[in-house]
C-alpha cells in the first residue's frame, strides 16, 4: 500500500488515483533566468523518485512540468522586475536567448542526475492565451477585479484562503504591504494579470491592453489544459507553500470551484554547512561546481537519500566526499555479485524486495530503502540473484549501482590527489611520520595506500 504525505491535510494518506491505472502529476519547474542550484535539484530528484515509485507500483504516468520564462518577479509582493527581463538586461542578451541558455543547462543537469523528463514539459510563453482565458473566468466568477496596474485576485471572496499554509490571516493582513497598488481591495490580494509599462520587454495584447501574466496563473492554466480541472499530485519545494501554491489553489477555486490537486507534496530546504544557501555567502553551488570539485553528479543524488525529503538536508564538502566513497563502495559490492552462479532461496529474495517496497511506499522513505540495499550488497555469499535484485532496486535509486569503479588517479577527487602528492613529497624527504599521518587520513577517507616500485597505489577499504 502506497502512502504519501499530503501538505494540505498534514497527514500520510493511502494513495488512490482518480483514474484507476493512471496518475496525473504537476510539478513546478525552473524559472530559467540562471543556473539551477543543488537545492533546486533536490526537489527534482524527489520528483523523479516519486515517478519511479509510482511506476514500480504498476501505474502509468501523465506528468506535466512547466518552464517559467515570464511572469516571475524578483519579489513575491507583485513588485520588482521580471526575473527573465532582469537577467537579459544584465547579460546583454534577449529574453529568448536567456531562456534557451538556462533551459538547456537545466536539462543537461537533470540528465547527469539520472532524472527523467516528465511526459509534458511546457513553457509559459507558449500558453499566454490559456492564461488570459483563465483570468477572464476568474473575473467572470467574481473573484478578480481590475486596477490601473492589472487584474488582482480578491482573497476576501474566498473563505478558505490560507488552507495550505495555515497562515494566521489576521497577522498577515496587518503586516502585508499595499503600497505597490493602492487600488488593491485587500493587502493579501495578488496579481494574476499585469499591465505592462511601456519599457517592459515581454508583453502581449489582451482584453486589458498590453500585459503579461502573473507567476501563479501559469501553473493553474497549464495544469488544467493538460491534466484537467482536478489531478492527483502537485509537487514543489516548501518555499512554494505560503505564496505560490496557496495562490494556485485560490485561482483554481476562483475559476472552477475546485482545489486542483488531491495531494500536495513538498520537499524541504537544502542547508549549506548548517545555514542558508546565499549568494552573499558564495555558497550557491551547481552541478557544475560539484564536478569541478571531483564529485560525480550521481553522488549528490545518493547523498540526498541520507535524509527524508520532508527533513532538511545539510550539505558539506566533507559529507559529499564521504558519499562519493560510499557510493563507489556500494558499486564494488554490487559488481562482486554479478555473474556468480549461486542460487538464493526465493523466499529470502522476496523478503528483501518486500522490505524495500515497504520503505519506498512509506512516503518515499529513501534512507530506510537505502539501508536495505546495503544489506543485500553486503551479503557474504555472492550470487547473481542478488545482483539482479540490486539492479531492480536501482530502477528507483538511479545511481548506476553496477557502474565499474575505475581505480586510477583520474577518478579521484582533488582532495585525494592533493593528499597523495603531499605524501609523495614527505616520503621523498624521508618524513615518514608525516607520510604515516597522511596514510591514515587516506584510510579515513576509504582508501588503502600501497607503496610499490611504480609509486603509490590506492585500493578501496
Amino acid at each position: 500500500m502506497l502512502k504519501l504525505y499530503n501538505t494540505l491535510t498534514r497527514e500520510k494518506e493511502e494513495f488512490k488515483p482518480i483514474e484507476e491505472n493512471i496518475v496525473k502529476i504537476y510539478t513546478c519547474g525552473p524559472t530559467v533566468y540562471n543556473y539551477a542550484h543543488i537545492g533546486n535539484m533536490r526537489a527534482y530528484i524527489f520528483m523523479d523518485n516519486l515517478r519511479k515509485i509510482l511506476r514500480y507500483n504498476g501505474y502509468e504516468l501523465l506528468h506535466v512540468m512547466n518552464i517559467t520564462d515570464v511572469g516571475h518577479l524578483t519579489s513575491d509582493a507583485d513588485e520588482g522586475e521580471d526575473k527573465m527581463a532582469k537577467s537579459a538586461r544584465e547579460q546583454h542578451k534577449s529574453v529568448q536567448e536567456i531562456a534557451e541558455k538556462y533551459t538547456q543547462a537545466f536539462f543537461q543537469d537533470i540528465d547527469k542526475l539520472g532524472i527523467e523528463k516528465p511526459e509534458y514539459v511546457v513553457k509559459a510563453t507558449d500558453h499566454i492565451h490559456e492564461m488570459e482565458e483563465y483570468v477572464k473566468k476568474i473575473v467572470e466568477n467574481g473573484y478578480g477585479y481590475e486596477t490601473s496596474k492589472g487584474v488582482y485576485f480578491d482573497t476576501s471572496k474566498l473563505p478558505s484562503y490560507g488552507e495550505l499554509s495555515r497562515i494566521d490571516l489576521k497577522n498577515q493582513k496587518s503586516g502585508a504591504r499595499i503600497e505597490v497598488d493602492p487600488e488593491k481591495r485587500n493587502p493579501l490580494d495578488f496579481a494574476i494579470w499585469i499591465k505592462a509599462p511601456e519599457e517592459h520587454i515581454m508583453k502581449w495584447d489582451s482584453k486589458w491592453g498590453l500585459s503579461y501574466p502573473g507567476w501563479h496563473i501559469e501553473c493553474s492554466a497549464m495544469s488544467q489544459k493538460y491534466l484537467g480541472e482536478v489531478f492527483d499530485i502537485h509537487t514543489g519545494g516548501v518555499d512554494h507553500i505560503p505564496i505560490h501554491h496557496e495562490n494556485e489553489i485560490a485561482q483554481s477555486k476562483g475559476a472552477t470551484g475546485k482545489n486542483p490537486a488531491h495531494i500536495w507534496m513538498h520537499v524541504e530546504f537544502l542547508l549549506i554547512n548548517g545555514g542558508k544557501m546565499s549568494k552573499s555567502l558564495h555558497n550557491v553551488y551547481t552541478v557544475e561546481d560539484l564536478e569541478k570539485n571531483g564529485i560525480e553528479p550521481l553522488t549528490y543524488r545518493y547523498f540526498t537519500y541520507s535524509s527524508h525529503y520532508r527533513n532538511k538536508l545539510n550539505f558539506t564538502w566533507d559529507g559529499i566526499k564521504s558519499a562519493q566513497v560510499a557510493l563507489n563502495r556500494l558499486r564494488e559490492l554490487t559488481r562482486k555479485h554479478k555473474g556468480v552462479d549461486c542460487l538464493v532461496a526465493k523466499q529470502k529474495l522476496e523478503d528483501y524486495e518486500q522490505r524495500f517496497k515497504t520503505a519506498i511506499n512509506d512516503d518515499i522513505n529513501m534512507p530506510v530503502a537505502l539501508s536495505i540495499v546495503w544489506e543485500v550488497a553486503k551479503e557474504k555469499e555472492k550470487s547473481n540473484d542478488y545482483y539482479l535484485l540490486l539492479k531492480k532496486f536501482d530502477e528507483i535509486l538511479s545511481i548506476q549501482i553496477d557502474k565499474e569503479v575505475v581505480a586510477d588517479e583520474e577518478s579521484y577527487s582533488e582532495e585525494i590527489l592533493s593528499i597523495l602528492e603531499e605524501r609523495k613529497v614527505a616520503r621523498e624527504n624521508k618524513d615518514f611520520k608525516k607520510s604515516d599521518e597522511l596514510r591514515d587520513k587516506l584510510k579515513e577517507l576509504g582508501y588503502l595506500v600501497i607503496d610499490s616500485k611504480e609509486g603509490q597505489k590506492l585500493e578501496k577499504v
